[in-house]
């Protein structure tokens, strides 16, 4: 799962992305307000962490702005203003949820991991598509009640495909969604992953959709 962390505290916004990629997540941190908006309008992310209190554009107008683009990514902010009347306006400025400073990393984990459940249409932490089941939490995934030993890649193929089950999803996507931006990205071991998937789960588990790329087969 793609987060895009808009934090302009250096240290702090290390701290989150460590942790996020700690919960097999691929983070990328933007430092103001200007580029944070770009990015939030011009890629794909499954949730965005964003500080209000940031340089050259502040996040409620990033907010405001990603809004009315019609974006509808989930939004968790984060910030030191923690007067009720702040929290209303952040949310009713279209955030999905609000997270005041100081907080604990395995707070803001939790909270994201709700806000992507409920993106895709779940609200337990259990995802449960035919015999195929994973659990948020543990990241434990599960074929007709037994354990699937998956490494770390295959679990994150497995996990945006189960976070998006309806979709097809190009070879394109699926790379940006499990590499960090640095990786080198050869979407051709995207086929190799989906083949060793296939080998663990069941051969027919992700379908490929000829010319467009690939879609859970619930």
């Amino acid at each position: 799962m793609k987060i895009l962390v808009v934090e302009d505290d250096l240290r702090l916004g290390a701290q989150i992305v460590e942790t996020l990629e700690s919960a097999d997540w691929v983070p990328e941190l933007s430092q103001d307000g200007v580029d944070a908006l770009y990015r939030a309008t011009t890629e794909e992310w499954d949730a965005i962490v964003l500080d209000l209190g940031l340089p050259k554009l502040n996040g409620l107008t990033v907010l405001k702005s990603i809004r009315d683009e019609n974006i509808n990514t989930p939004v968790i902010i984060l910030s030191a203003r923690d007067t009720l009347s702040q929290r209303v306006e952040g949310l009713n400025a279209g955030a999905d949820d609000y997270l005041t400073k100081p907080f604990e990393m395995v707070e803001l984990i939790a909270r994201i991991r709700a806000q992507l459940r409920r993106a895709s249409g779940n609200a337990s932490p259990i995802l449960k598509i035919g015999d195929l089941s994973l659990d948020t939490r543990s990241s434990k995934v599960l074929w007709q009640d037994q354990a699937v030993s998956l490494t770390a890649l295959e679990y994150k193929v497995v996990a945006y495909f189960m976070h998006n089950p309806d979709k097809v999803i190009s070879r394109t996507t699926l790379v940006e969604h499990i590499y960090k931006q640095d990786f080198d990205r050869d979407s051709n071991t995207v086929e190799v992953f989906i083949g060793r998937i296939r080998k663990k789960i069941a051969p027919n588990i992700i379908k490929t959709v000829r010319g467009l790329g690939y879609q859970l087969n619930s």
